[in-house]
């Protein structure tokens, strides 16, 4: 047999609140029924999902999740951020709902993924669709870069967002002197998006703030774009914070 398809069935409080958080991410509704059980089903291009009502269901608590194959992780990152940008005015970075930027995850033979947490609380994570995914491609050079990595597999694989923040700031104590410019950058970033998870105001504007004040060449800001860009993301969220 060929062409099977698979629609993972997740939990939820409200079918409403899956309806609107989807619905800005570009889904559209394909099924919608309060009884006998609420249940509804939405599908952006050939990404199906489908959600089930449970009365004084806690978000949470939630362990729904699935696993989405994609050929471009980027592109849709950029879609579903830019749905958020719309509705929001800003990405939606801690709490819940919420989603993590793309970034290669050493646990997963170094493909690049990222996730969506939904109101529900189920993570949907998304990743690039790849043959040639091998735990030993693409091995960063710097202790600091392969203590992000790390860092990455415990905060957004995980969602172990204490530890993860603990990594980083180890390793950005022992090796900001010795580490390349771009991997302070991505570093810092990272620490800032953590810190926000953690409604740490005060980490995330200092790790913002250390990130913006390094020099980097045209070079190296060409190689760090889709960082720098976070770094702006982030600091939009923290305009309405005190």
């Amino acid at each position: 047999m060929a062409n099977e398809i698979t629609v993972p069935l997740l939990p939820c409080r409200s079918i409403d609140e899956i309806v609107e958080f989807y619905t800005m991410l570009g889904f559209d509704r394909t099924y919608y029924q309060l009884r006998p059980y609420p249940c509804v089903g939405l599908q952006r291009e050939d990404l199906q999902l489908q959600f089930f009502g449970i009365p004084d269901f806690r978000p949470e608590d939630s362990y729904g999740s699935c696993v989405v194959l994609v050929s471009d992780t980027g592109a849709l990152f950029e879609a579903f951020a830019a749905g958020m940008r719309k509705a929001h005015g800003k990405l939606l970075v801690s709490g819940i709902p919420r989603m993590t930027r793309p970034r290669k995850r050493k646990n997963v033979g170094n493909v690049s993924g990222f996730s969506i947490v939904d109101p529900g609380g189920n993570w949907i994570r998304i990743f690039h669709n790849t043959a040639a995914a091998d735990d030993n491609t693409d091995e960063p050079a710097s202790q600091l870069a392969k203590a992000t990595r790390n860092a990455v597999v415990l905060g957004d694989s995980k969602g172990d967002t204490r530890q993860a923040a603990r990594i980083l700031d180890s390793a950005l104590t022992r090796h900001r002197g010795s580490a390349p410019v771009t991997d302070l950058v991505e570093a810092l970033a990272y620490r800032a998006e953590l810190a926000l998870r953690a409604e740490d105001t005060t980490a995330a504007r200092d790790a913002l703030a250390r990130a913006r004040a390094l020099t980097l060449s045209e070079a190296e800001r060409e190689q760090l774009g889709e960082t720098l860009a976070s770094l702006d993301d982030l600091e939009a969220v923290l305009l309405d914070r005190p």
